[in-house]
């Protein structure tokens, strides 16, 4: 029997809440059996939960496998490692602490750096995450690739139609406002672009606010504008409007709102790293986000190609075929690692 810890699906939905649901419910496990530790209300119970009462679930029955797809473990799942298995969407909680916020740096990071240290058995949400775990774990690791297939989440449809030259260039992006997504450094790029272009440029961010005050240098602003969070209806109208994605992150586990975006048949540029190519492929365009005028010099050579829209829609359609191909594949070794951890419990 898998034990998955869903303590924190009762928090705002997020893209490890997303996952979480997508890739670790008992329909995405099928035909293992899944028993869901689900969360309820406050945070404080919450982490109740997690300290206190899915060890002991665990203790209470040897022959479960706990299943970690959020939250890292309590320490107390160092004493049963072989029969713990965490999912490590990215390594930011010991490779950026200046990009963390209190709970993050005091609750997450060291329960997080002692899981990594003393597990045996990990999965991660790329390949990229999966090079940079094991410079982190024990030799003898096993680390796994999941990847979730990509879905047409906000029902977007491809437009490949050019839109008139002397409207705005509408850029945009989905994301939590926060230092990590290096959205001013997105939106200085963007000002640029409409510089070298001689042309209005506008920068739409979708996403509720979080740490920082990133959200109050973007409103000052004039090119930029910012949506909030918004429902699926509201994204796809927004989402809509733009020519081409862009994001600026300093870095990401996996970048999945790149792919989602990708069905809007948009042409997305990211940073040139290894996890942007993993994610679009041949699909993108890359930059060196750190250089705003080369940036923006790359994002004006763009749209001046002709043909730049059309062609973006077929790529994005190649790559989200081939993304989810892997996706798929890696589904299936998944589910047949964890069938033989929960026998080798069983024999014990």
């Amino acid at each position: 029997m898998l034990l998955v810890d869903w303590t924190h699906m009762a928090r705002r939905a997020s893209g490890i809440e997303r996952i979480t649901k997508e890739l670790f419910s008992a329909d995405a496990l099928a035909p293992l059996a899944v028993t869901a530790v689900s969360g309820h209300g406050s945070r404080a119970v919450m982490l109740a939960q997690q300290q206190f009462v899915l060890p002991a679930r665990a203790l209470a029955d040897r022959q479960a496998v706990a299943l970690f797809p959020g939250y890292p473990p309590s320490v107390l799942f160092s004493r049963m490692k072989d029969r713990t298995v965490l999912y490590v969407h990215d390594l930011f909680l010991i490779t950026r602490p200046h990009d963390l916020n209190g709970a993050g740096k005091y609750y997450l990071a060291p329960q997080f750096k002692q899981a990594i240290r003393r597990l045996k058995y990990f999965l991660t949400n790329s390949e990229t995450t999966a090079n940079e775990l094991a410079a982190f774990v024990a030799p003898d690791a096993n680390i796994q690739t999941y990847r979730p297939a990509v879905r047409n989440v906000f029902g977007l449809t491809a437009n490949a139609e050019p839109r008139r030259s002397d409207a705005p260039l509408v850029i945009g992006t989905v994301a939590t406002i926060e230092p990590r997504k290096n959205l001013i450094a997105a939106a200085r790029i963007c000002e640029a672009a409409s510089a070298v272009l001689q042309r209005n440029v506008e920068f739409l961010v979708i996403g509720r606010q979080g740490w920082g005050n990133d959200a109050s240098v973007l409103g000052g602003m004039p090119h930029v504008r910012l949506l909030g969070y918004l429902d699926d209806d509201a994204a796809r109208q927004a989402i809509g409007r733009f020519d081409v994605f862009l994001t600026a992150s300093h870095d990401e586990g996996l970048g999945l709102p790149l792919l989602e975006a990708q069905y809007a048949g948009l042409a997305v540029a990211a940073p040139d790293k290894p996890v942007f190519r993993e994610v679009l492929g041949a699909s993108g365009t890359y930059l060196d986000t750190s250089d705003v005028a080369a940036s923006a010099g790359a994002l004006a050579a763009l749209v001046a190609n002709p043909g730049w829209q059309e062609q973006a829609t077929a790529a994005a359609a190649s790559n989200i075929a081939r993304w989810n191909a892997l996706a798929a594949r890696d589904k299936d070794a998944v589910i047949g690692f964890l069938k033989s951890r929960i026998e080798a419990v069983a024999l014990r």
